[in-house]
């Protein structure tokens, strides 16, 4: 998983991207939301899963790029937190397949 990270582009501005200095490995737990297969030759397939990681991440946001399954996916939904007890707080990012 990349975090997000502030650099200043070519014109002076501040983005938001994905770190370039390379991905931080975390645990997760994915489970799979939907998915369309493409059926005429043009049209994209789209996958969407679920991603459940421990709750100590930190600089995670729409920006962010994810690894899974030897495939890159991005971040297609803010990250929820879901805070219950020491065991079960965690949170969840929905990620989509990049075409």
């Amino acid at each position: 998983m990349w975090r997000t990270v502030e650099v200043v582009d070519n014109r002076g501005n501040t983005v938001v991207v994905a770190d370039p200095e390379g991905p931080i490995k975390v645990r997760a737990a994915f489970i799979p939301q939907r998915s369309s297969k493409a059926e005429v030759p043009g049209q994209q397939q789209i996958n969407v899963t679920r991603m459940i990681v421990d709750p100590h991440l930190e600089d995670v946001s729409l920006w962010s790029r994810v690894e899974y399954a030897g495939r890159q996916w991005d971040v297609v939904s803010p990250p929820a937190y879901h805070h219950g007890d020491r065991r079960t707080r965690h949170w969840s990012i929905d990620i989509r397949e990049r075409p």
